[in-house]
C-alpha cells in the first residue's frame, strides 16, 4: 500500500489521522443535521392547543419539538448554532442533571435541553423546541473549505 502526504494550497501539510478526525467530525455533523431534518418533517404530527380567549374559539400552535440520541462522550454537541445556557435542574431517579440553552441569535426562540441518558452515561439526549428563523452560524469550522484545497502529494 502507498503512502501519500496531504498538501494544502498555502503549504501546510495534514496527516491521515487529522483528515479522519476532520472527516469524522464532519460525517457526524452531517448525520445529526440530516436527522434534525428528517424529524422537522414529520413534526405535523405533534401539535398541541391552546385555548384563546376569543369567544369558543380555540387557536392551534403547532409545537416544533424532537429528540434524539447520540453517543458521545461529551455533554455538548455542536450543532452549528450558538446557544445560551440559562439553566439546570436535577432530575428525579437520574445520576444526571439536565441543561437549558436558548439560540443567541435576535428574535430565535428556539430552545434545546441536553441530559445523559440515565440507562446508558454514554448517550446524550438532546431535545430542540421550535424552529431557528435564521441559517446556521458557523460552517462546520471551515472543513468543507478545507477538504476543497486539499492536493494528493506522492512523493518520489
Amino acid at each position: 500500500m502507498e503512502n501519500y502526504s496531504i498538501v494544502f494550497s498555502d503549504g501546510s501539510s495534514a496527516s491521515p489521522s487529522s483528515l479522519t478526525m476532520a472527516n469524522h467530525h464532519h460525517q457526524q455533523r452531517s448525520y445529526l443535521q440530516n436527522t434534525c431534518k428528517k424529524m422537522d418533517a414529520s413534526i405535523d404530527k405533534n401539535e398541541g392547543e391552546v385555548a384563546g380567549k376569543k369567544g369558543d374559539k380555540k387557536e392551534v400552535t403547532k409545537k416544533h419539538k424532537y429528540a434524539f440520541q447520540t453517543r458521545s462522550h461529551v455533554d455538548i454537541l455542536d450543532d452549528g448554532y450558538r446557544w445560551r445556557k440559562y439553566g439546570q435542574k436535577t432530575v428525579k431517579n437520574s445520576k444526571f442533571p439536565r441543561s437549558y440553552y436558548r439560540c443567541t441569535h435576535k428574535d430565535c426562540n428556539v430552545k434545546k435541553q441536553v441530559q445523559r441518558s440515565s440507562k446508558d452515561d454514554e448517550i446524550v439526549v438532546t431535545t430542540y423546541e421550535g424552529i431557528h428563523t435564521h441559517p446556521v452560524e458557523k460552517l462546520f469550522e471551515n472543513f468543507e473549505h478545507i477538504l476543497k484545497q486539499i492536493q494528493t502529494y506522492n512523493p518520489l
